[in-house]
């Protein structure tokens, strides 16, 4: 089944669906408990289109290729081009406000890491980027100052704030513009807080931006 970005009422939203670009290492605490140094500017990654399907679907996750861990961020979605933009066009060119799941081959990345190779295969995978339904920017208020949850099996696992942000989202946007043109339908995911952990199939998730919205689903049975 073909992706489409959609609003919170499920409708779908008439934008083309374009790449995701991601941004590492965003919280400071997420860095430390993977051992990576603090970042002094934005790490950026790119998934293609192909990575992403529906949150609310129970989704698969590769097997045979070690531990899949997840990482919720906060989603935006561009609903107008952005070329070398300053904050208030970035703002202006958000179209809806979403979270969704980085999913990552944790030991594949490893183990391109130790080699100095890109970290795509980890990361670009189909289905790579589970993503919810969008909220309008209006509804979603304050960009900094949104709370990231992810409950699994019943447990929190992941409980930040957007403003635990090393690169708040408008720099960031501004920033990501610098180096290559977003597109209407383009998303940016901002990073994830600490507490990433695998995700195994048959667990239920609970992925949130608290207050604003919340999708259960599940890892599906292989």
């Amino acid at each position: 089944m073909s992706y489409q970005h959609r609003n919170a009422d499920a409708s779908p939203i008439e934008l083309p669906t374009g790449k995701v670009v991601c941004v590492g290492r965003n919280y400071a605490e997420h860095a430390r408990e993977l051992n990576n140094p603090v970042p002094t500017e934005p790490i950026l990654f790119i998934k293609p289109a192909t990575s992403l399907v529906a949150l609310e679907d129970p989704f698969d996750i590769p097997s045979g290729l070690g531990a899949v861990h997840f990482e919720t961020e906060l989603a935006v979605l561009i609903g107008e081009p952005l070329n070398n933009a300053d904050e208030l066009r970035a703002q202006r060119a958000i179209a809806g406000i979403g979270v969704g799941l980085d999913l990552t081959l944790r030991e594949v990345q490893d183990q391109l890491k130790q080699k100095g190779h890109p970290w795509e295969k980890s990361k670009a995978f189909d289905g790579a980027c589970p993503l919810s339904a969008f909220l309008s920017p209006a509804t979603a208020g304050d960009l900094s100052d949104v709370q990231i949850r992810l409950t699994v099996n019943g447990e929190v696992r992941q409980d930040g704030n957007s403003a635990q942000m090393i690169t708040p989202v408008l720099k960031l946007l501004s920033y990501i513009s610098q180096w290559f043109s977003l597109q209407p339908g383009d998303v940016v995911m901002t990073g994830t807080p600490a507490g990433v952990g695998p995700v195994q199939p048959g667990d239920e998730l609970r992925v949130e931006l608290v207050d604003l919205l919340r999708v259960d689903t599940r890892v599906n049975h292989h």
